[in-house]
């Protein structure tokens, strides 16, 4: 397909900088946005937002749209994690931290894109989720729960687009690894670790997939 306007959030972090070069290699035209600067690629349109504000994500949103005319994807990768070694050592302070980065910053990017995605032709809303969210640990109860919570948001999304050419879409990974990570331990073989190259090549291919394929889905990554 033609080139497309892409909005990726959580652009800073090894997932987004993967995302955005894997697109932007593409001859997409990618907006990345992150709450503090961050690495510059080339040709791409670096942005910063604090994502947990609702309005400064409007503006952003009326920015792409009135700069580009379109929205054609949202990749959401504003990630985070805390845990702790049994249930009763749960800590509600790392659920105040995980519901403001895991589920606040997706309703409020999800809610201000959704009119522009809804109007595409080929729309795609991206988050990456974990397997954890559908089988909880005891020590992963905050951040099983504000995974599970994204799902919920992002499937509801997906319902809203059935029947039009936009889609929903939950990447699942058990967790994610990059060169960095390799670098600081070079004896570690990372076992169903999700290469950020390999989930930037599935990000890219959602656009070819026909909508029905991947609207409301939970696409596995791990295996």
């Amino acid at each position: 397909m033609s080139a497309k306007v892409v909005v990726v959030t959580g652009a800073g972090g090894p997932a987004g900088q993967a995302v955005v070069r894997r697109l932007s290699a593409e001859g997409d035209t990618v907006v990345a946005v992150d709450h503090r600067p961050h690495p510059e690629v080339a040709g791409v349109q670096q942005v910063t937002v604090d994502l947990l504000e609702p309005h400064a994500v409007g503006d952003l949103a009326r920015q792409v749209a009135a700069e580009y005319g379109r929205v054609d994807g949202v990749v959401h990768l504003v990630g985070g994690w805390r845990g702790a070694k049994t249930f009763g050592e749960a800590s509600l302070e790392d659920w105040e931290v995980l519901h403001d980065l895991l589920i606040r910053t997706l309703q409020h990017v999800s809610l201000a894109f959704d009119p522009l995605l809804s109007r595409s032709d080929n729309g795609r809303f991206v988050i990456v989720s974990a397997k954890v969210a559908q089988a909880p640990t005891q020590g992963s109860a905050a951040y099983a729960a504000a995974k599970a919570a994204a799902e919920a948001w992002t499937l509801a999304m997906a319902d809203a687009y059935e029947g039009t050419g936009a889609a929903a879409t939950i990447l699942v990974v058990n967790a994610i690894v990059h060169d960095a990570m390799r670098a600081e331990n070079p004896e570690a073989t990372f076992p169903g670790f999700t290469d950020v190259e390999d989930l930037a090549e599935m990000v890219a291919g959602l656009w070819e997939a026909p909508v029905k394929e991947v609207n409301g889905r939970r696409l596995d990554l791990s295996k």
